[in-house]
């Protein structure tokens, strides 16, 4: 079966994607001042390494952040409340779903106001179908630290089901692998 780590992928961006109350889309100029928000924010930055200075995400983040195959900006609104990425996993990296590695990762940062309102789950739900369709075959996983109990129930929402838990980064990280 054909997937979309040994050939050139599916066309991107795709159209946006409509949930009932969000909106997944490519990113735009306009999207850089919440991303930078979003990497600054201490809150987001709990599990993932701490906020990055905001002073050094002038410097390094793009006029139009994150134009790439897999990055979605989410909106709520006309706003921008989130992001979600599919990443193919550095098949060097503790944790792994098949031999060699290179899985499709599923990532998500949201702004801590749009927390606890289930947006996660629904645009991500959104983002796992969409790559169902466009990387047929493809494995998808998920990486989270254990604790992390939102991501944690996340992951459980949205059918990924654990793979292993090792040490990275400090901290006991759980692998799930999404079960269709």
């Amino acid at each position: 079966m054909s997937t979309c780590s040994d050939q050139p992928g599916p066309a991107w961006p795709p159209s946006p994607i409509r949930t009932e109350r969000l909106v997944l889309r490519e990113s735009e100029a306009g999207d850089r001042p919440a991303l930078i928000e979003l990497f600054a924010s201490p809150e987001v930055g709990t599990y993932i390494g701490g906020a990055r200075p905001r002073d050094e995400l002038e410097r390094a983040v793009p006029e139009v952040p994150g134009r790439r195959f897999g990055f979605f900006v989410v909106e709520l609104g006309g706003s921008v409340i989130g992001m979600i990425t599919f990443d193919r996993r550095d098949a060097g990296r503790k944790g792994r779903f098949t031999p060699e590695g290179g899985e499709a990762e599923l990532g998500y940062l949201f702004l801590p106001a749009s927390w606890g309102r289930g947006y996660a789950a629904e645009a991500c739900a959104a983002a796992l179908d969409w790559f169902r369709g466009a990387c047929p075959g493809d494995p998808v996983v998920l990486t989270t630290q254990t604790a992390n109990a939102a991501s944690m129930r996340l992951a459980e929402k949205l059918g990924f089901v654990e793979v292993e838990r090792f040490e990275e980064f400090g901290a006991e990280q759980w692998l799930g692998a999404w079960s269709r």
